[in-house]
This record gives structure tokens, sequence and C-alpha cells, in this order.
């Protein structure tokens, strides 16, 4: 199968500090990855690159068989990106704000609004299609940036805490439809803290931590080889982070002192 994302000794700097140590990646035509790692590791930072949000890092990234520092509009055109914040044009209403990302793309007006208007009821927002989205919630505005970032039905997606602030049936809808895209094609990278959602949607688990990649499986090989029942145990174990019981239990301890 074809490699839609490939990327060979990827590092990135902020001043002294470095975020990224090294990472290599090929990914397929038509997988899911679960892309996670503690906060601070550096999962945001590749998303931004590969979507060409970063411009100034040190290897070589080729996302669609693009070089990402030649031709970022061209790759900015064939991608959905859908970030846990975004800043979005607040005086608008969803329906203004997704025609204008529809006519970015180069949707045909034509068939936009239809689509748009259905989008939002699908998503239960039709009630709200038309009010200001200064005054929406959290969650009404990440249901707008999953509809803006797939609007434009992109062969390769990227997400990056998508399920934010959305409710339960609304978390539900995304899980469906990020298996549905990925039955029909799609190449997803998500990004996510919720283990449970990634170990039931993921193809191929990739673990970040302190900038290196530190595990590249699906889950059941993950399984056999670190013992653990569940991602969030592997998780644990191979990030070096299981005094979570020690520490709840000091917690505690000094709740009741």
């Amino acid at each position: 199968m074809p490699e839609v994302i490939k990327v060979k000794q990827l590092h990135k700097r902020y001043g002294k500090h470095e975020v990224l140590k090294g990472i290599d990646l090929s990914i397929q035509t038509s997988e899911l990855i679960g892309y996670i790692g503690p906060n601070g590791a550096g999962k945001s930072t590749t998303i931004k690159i590969l979507c060409g949000l970063i411009e100034e890092f040190e290897g070589d990234v080729e996302v669609l068989g693009l070089d990402v520092r030649k031709n970022l509009v061209e790759l900015k055109q064939k991608i959905g990106y859908i970030p846990e914040n975004a800043a979005l044009y607040e005086t608008l209403t969803p329906t203004e704000y997704l025609l204008f990302v529809g006519q970015l793309y180069n949707l045909p007006m034509v068939s936009l609004q239809p689509k748009v208007n259905e989008l939002l009821r699908l998503f239960s927002l039709d009630g709200a299609k038309n009010s200001r989205m200064s005054s929406f919630s959290k969650g009404m505005r990440q249901k707008v940036l999953l509809i803006s970032g797939l609007l434009h039905n992109p062969e390769l997606i990227f997400l990056d805490e998508p399920l934010s602030g959305l409710d339960a049936n609304a978390v539900i809808l995304v899980k469906e439809i990020l298996t549905q895209l990925k039955q029909s094609g799609k190449t997803i990278f998500y990004s996510s803290h919720i283990m449970e959602v990634v170990e039931k949607l993921s193809d191929r688990i990739i673990i970040i931590d302190q900038g290196k990649m530190i595990a590249n499986d699906s889950f059941e090989n993950l399984t056999h080889q670190s013992q653990g029942n569940s991602l969030e145990q592997i998780f644990t174990q191979l990030t070096g982070q299981n005094e979570q019981v020690t520490v709840a239990n000091n917690f505690i301890d000094i709740l009741r002192s």
C-alpha cells in the first residue's frame, strides 16, 4: 500500500529545548493511527508540522507525496485538520463560517449551502445555525470545527483531541464517523488522551514520550509485549508513570488529615 506520510529524523527545537528528538514515521493509506503521549511529549507539534502549520524543523517530512516545506498551500488544500482549540470567527454564524471555509476549498456554492445545512442538522446544530458563535459552548464550537475539517472530504485527516467538550451522543457519533471514514479508504491520524477511544479505533498505536517514539504497533501486539490488559496500563508502563496509585493514596491521606 502507498505511504501517505513519510517522516525521517524529525527534530524540532524551541530555543534550547528539543521537543522532537528524531521521529521516524511511515503511515499507509487507510490506516487509523492513534498518536498518544503525556502532556509535552510533542504530539501537537508533530501534527502541526505534518499539516504545514510549523515550517521550521529538521528532517524530512512528506505528506501525500508532497514535501511539506515546498508545497504548503497544495498540502493544506488536500488535508483535514481538527484541533482541540482553534480561533473561530465568533461574529459569524456557523452557517456563514462553514460557507466561508467551503469557498476557501473551492466547493461549488450550489451544492455547498445544502451540504452545510445538512451537516449542521446531523450535529444537532440546525437550531443554532443562524446564531453568532460568540454565544456557543465549547462543545458547540467543537462540532463546528469538526464539520469544517471534514467539509471538503479530504483523503487525510488529522485530529488533535477532537472530542474535547462534546456531549456523550456527539462522542458516539464522531467515533462512528471516523470508523466509516476509515472503511471508505480515508487515512486518519488521531491524537487523544481518551485511551479507550484510541484503543478501540486504531489500527496502530504510536506512543511518544519526551520527544521520542517508544512504541509503534497494533493494540493486540502491544498487549502481548507489555503484558497489559488495556491501553491505559500499557501507556503507564511504557511512559514510567506507574505512581498514580501511590499519588492518589497520598492525596486522600492529605484530605483526611
